[in-house]
C-alpha cells in the first residue's frame, strides 16, 4: 500500500525536503511527551498524529507554516518535531481569531515547547507573512473545505504558498471527503469537499502530487452527511503535494 511504503522509505530517512544526514525525529516520543494536554491527547485517537508527522517528514531545523491552526494542536506537535533551531508559523485569519479561536491559541503560546512558534494573523488569500520564505513545509489540516464557504480566493492563497516553498518543498492537506461531484459545495453544510477539485485547484498553482495516505480512510462513511454529526470514523483523505 502506498501509505506503507511512505513510511517505510521515511524510516529509513530517505523521504522529506531535508538534508540526507537528518534523522527523523522519534515521533513516537513526541506525542507521548507528558506536557501535552489531556485535549490534545483526546483528539490524538482521530487525528493519528504519529503517522501524520511521519507522513509530512518533519524534522529538526525545518521552516514550517501551518496554515488554519486554529487553537494550536498541530501547531505544536510541528514545533515538538522542529525543535529549537527550527521555525513554526501559526496562522489564523482575523475572523477566525475572533470567533472561534479566541484567546486559546495565546494561551498555548505559553508553553515552553512553543518558543519556536510566530503568531500569525493574516488573511488566507495572503497568509504568508514576508520574512516565512524559503519554507521546508506548509500545513492544513481539516480547514481547506471552509474556504470557499469564506469567500477565499483559493488561486491566489495556493500561489502564495507556492511562491513561499523552496524548491522540493511539501505542501500537505488533510480534509474531509465529499462525495465524487459535489466540488465545493458542502463547504458550509457538510463541511466537506471533493477531493479531486482540491487536487486540481493545488495542481493549478504549479504543485505535483507525489504521495496520498490512507491512514484517515473510511469507506464506511457515506460522504454525505455533517462531519460533526457522523456516528462512524470521517473519511479524511491526505494529500502531499512538492514544489518542484
Amino acid at each position: 500500500m502506498p501509505g506503507v511504503l511512505l513510511l517505510t522509505a521515511l524510516a529509513t530517512g530517505c523521504a522529506g525536503t531535508s538534508k540526507p544526514e537528518q534523522a527523523l525525529p522519534d515521533y513516537r516520543a513526541l506525542v507521548a511527551a507528558p506536557d501535552r494536554s489531556d485535549v490534545d491527547r483526546k483528539n490524538d485517537a482521530r487525528r493519528k498524529p504519529e503517522l501524520m508527522l511521519a507522513f509530512t517528514g518533519v524534522r529538526a531545523g525545518m521552516k514550517v507554516l501551518d496554515l488554519g491552526a486554529s487553537a494550536g494542536y498541530s501547531t505544536e506537535l510541528l514545533a515538538r518535531a522542529v525543535g529549537p533551531l527550527g521555525v513554526v508559523y501559526g496562522q489564523n485569519s482575523p475572523l477566525e481569531m475572533e470567533r472561534t479561536v479566541k484567546g486559546r491559541f495565546d494561551e498555548r503560546l505559553q508553553k515552553p515547547v512553543m518558543k519556536n512558534v510566530v503568531r500569525v494573523v493574516r488573511e488566507f488569500d495572503d497568509p504568508v507573512p514576508r520574512d516565512a520564505r524559503g519554507l521546508d513545509l506548509v500545513t492544513i489540516f481539516y480547514v481547506y473545505h471552509d474556504l470557499p464557504a469564506m469567500g477565499v480566493d483559493r488561486a491566489k492563497m495556493n500561489r502564495r504558498i507556492f511562491e513561499a516553498l523552496k524548491p522540493g518543498g511539501h505542501f500537505i492537506i488533510a480534509d474531509h471527503a465529499a462525495k465524487t461531484g459535489v466540488g465545493v459545495s458542502a463547504s458550509k453544510s457538510l463541511h466537506r469537499i471533493e477531493e479531486s477539485v482540491l487536487r486540481r485547484e493545488v495542481e493549478t498553482a504549479g504543485f505535483r502530487l507525489v504521495e496520498e495516505a490512507s491512514f484517515l480512510r473510511n469507506p464506511g462513511d457515506p460522504r454525505d452527511e455533517l462531519v460533526f454529526r457522523l456516528k462512524v470514523p470521517v473519511d479524511n483523505f491526505v494529500l502531499k503535494f512538492a514544489k518542484p
